[in-house]
């Protein structure tokens, strides 16, 4: 891999991020076309039904994609779906060269689009900058891999690990930047996933807020209605909102959530498996979980948490009562903790954010 490699890789990463949250179950995918050492072609995946990376920036190229390489940061697909296959786009316009970021999981391709490449007599490089690209596409990975979303818990906390005072009081623990960097998380993800004593006690608004023009599905979990009907959740022009509860009489919320296009999905039995399954048939590939203490230890314990967020704050509130981040875990050795990996930490203005994976 050279550094001219290495930099128009990422900017096709670059690219695929401006389809983040709108192109599930679909990767994020973005490419570029060179020749001569000049950009001259650019694209990416902006919604599931659109054409592919690597068709817009053929598009841009024209005829000088002739003998040229175009990079993209996905295997380009050689089957049809809701689109042809991208191989033969590629064949087509007589393209010199592919470099690819990383093999699609996804079995329909899966070295397919590779080996149909060279076996038309193109040359083809794989693996440039592929732990970037798989960590851009560890959502859709994921989903491929297990046939289930992937799950992010996101909290903040005090420095003495509390996420509110003893009386619950929880806003703000951090710093309008964190707030911001939640934000444009939550845009990268499907679905944010929160309890019903959430909703009662901060009453969240569960968008981006305006920092791009995506705002995941809301969903609610919670074993009985018995919820606000003046919650923000509840205007649906902002974001979809979705309540999965156990079976309820025909009650007046019920009738008025129902009035309102909150979409209400009863079940005989709530856990965080069975809402997963049900995103999963939706098509969505990344889940952000900004739950309570109980059910966080519900959803890790059950396998549904891959990547933890943790918020940190430089205050300390105290409180036997004050709540924390995680409920029981029935964990009594050290030994049975949840161990994590490859953490990386950050600075997010007077906050510290440490990002792993549970293993």
């Amino acid at each position: 891999m050279t550094d001219f490699d290495s930099k128009i890789m990422q900017r096709c990463l670059e690219l695929a991020k401006k389809g983040q949250g709108k192109t599930s179950p679909n990767p994020l995918v973005g490419s570029v076309i060179v020749k001569d050492g000049k950009i001259i072609g650019e694209g990416y995946h902006p919604l599931i039904g659109k054409p592919h990376a690597e068709i817009f920036a053929l598009q841009e190229a024209g005829l000088n994609a002739e003998n040229a390489t175009i990079y993209v940061n996905l295997e380009p697909c050689n089957h049809y779906g809701r689109t042809p296959p991208c191989t033969e786009s590629l064949i087509k316009a007589k393209v010199k060269q592919v470099i690819v970021g990383m093999i699609d999981p996804d079995s329909r391709v899966s070295g397919s689009g590779i080996k149909r490449l060279m076996e038309a007599g193109i040359d083809v490089k794989v693996g440039i900058a592929e732990d970037a690209c798989l960590k851009l596409n560890e959502g859709f990975i994921h989903r491929v891999k297990y046939q289930r979303p992937f799950g992010i818990f996101k909290y903040a906390m005090t420095l003495d690990g509390k996420i509110a005072t003893n009386t619950g009081h929880s806003q703000w623990i951090t710093s309008s930047t964190s707030r911001n960097f939640v934000h444009h998380l939550r845009s990268s993800c499907d679905a944010i996933i929160v309890g019903g004593n959430t909703v009662r006690r901060d009453n969240p608004q569960l968008t981006t807020h305006g920092v791009t023009s995506h705002n995941p599905l809301r969903v609610i979990m919670t074993k009985t209605l018995d919820l606000p009907l003046n919650c923000q959740l509840w205007d649906v022009k902002q974001a979809k909102t979705v309540i999965f509860t156990l079976p309820q009489s025909n009650s007046m919320v019920k009738s008025q959530l129902l009035a309102q296009g909150v979409e209400i999905i009863e079940i005989e039995e709530i856990t965080p498996s069975i809402v997963m399954n049900n995103l999963y048939q939706r098509g969505l590939n990344t889940v952000l979980w900004e739950c309570g203490g109980n059910l966080a230890s519900q959803a890790i314990t059950s396998g549904n948490i891959q990547k933890v967020y943790a918020f940190i704050a430089p205050k300390i509130i105290g409180g036997e009562n004050a709540p924390t981040p995680i409920g029981n875990l029935n964990i009594n050795n050290m030994n049975e903790a949840f161990l994590l990996k490859n953490s990386e930490i950050q600075k997010i203005g007077d906050d510290f954010l440490i990002e792993s994976y549970l293993i």
